[in-house]
């Protein structure tokens, strides 16, 4: 067995298994809503170390995204995936929601969306896009499963954790 890999560990909150602890630890933060990773420049957080690295290439100038065709860089994965559209003749596509647009700088435009954070925890001040998020973030705090699976009685935070634990009955 491989030092580093553990038994298979399962995530409580929807049923996902991994053989690396950390990466659990990873995952669970998306039901939390944990971002750990604080820019110092600007003060936007992440989930991981990854993508506050990648952020900040925006406030140091690097551009380490390099478009193989025609050679421009770019400071995100994103605006390059962006520029490819060019070269593709496909129209761009957002990856985080999947809405199309006709040029690729509506794209980028539509893509601050993303970034706003609106609905704010009393508890612990994160900040979510979505207050249906910020209800589910809540029950991590209060501790509250309000979705009990009616043939075993097991309760769940989040009601698409009751859904996939209801497929293992069938």
């Amino acid at each position: 067995m491989h030092p580093h890999r553990e038994r298979p560990q399962e995530c409580e909150e929807c049923g996902k298994s991994f053989r690396v602890r950390a990466h659990l630890i990873c995952h669970q933060r998306i039901h939390t809503g944990e971002r750990h990773y604080k820019c110092g420049e600007c003060g936007m957080s992440f989930r991981s170390s990854f993508n506050l690295t990648q952020h900040q290439n925006i406030h140091t100038g690097e551009k380490p995204y390099k478009c193989g065709e025609c050679g421009k860089s770019f400071s995100q994965s994103s605006s390059l995936i962006v520029h490819r559209t060019i070269h593709t003749g496909r129209s761009p596509t957002n990856v985080l929601c999947g809405k199309g647009f006709r040029i690729s700088s509506s794209l980028l435009l539509h893509q601050r969306i993303h970034r706003e954070r609106p609905f704010h925890c009393p508890d612990c001040g994160q900040g979510f896009k979505q207050n249906s998020t910020l209800v589910r973030h809540q029950h991590m705090h209060s501790r509250e499963r309000p979705y009990e699976c009616p043939q075993c009685g097991k309760s769940f935070s989040q009601g698409s954790a009751l859904t996939q634990h209801q497929e293992r009955h069938l």
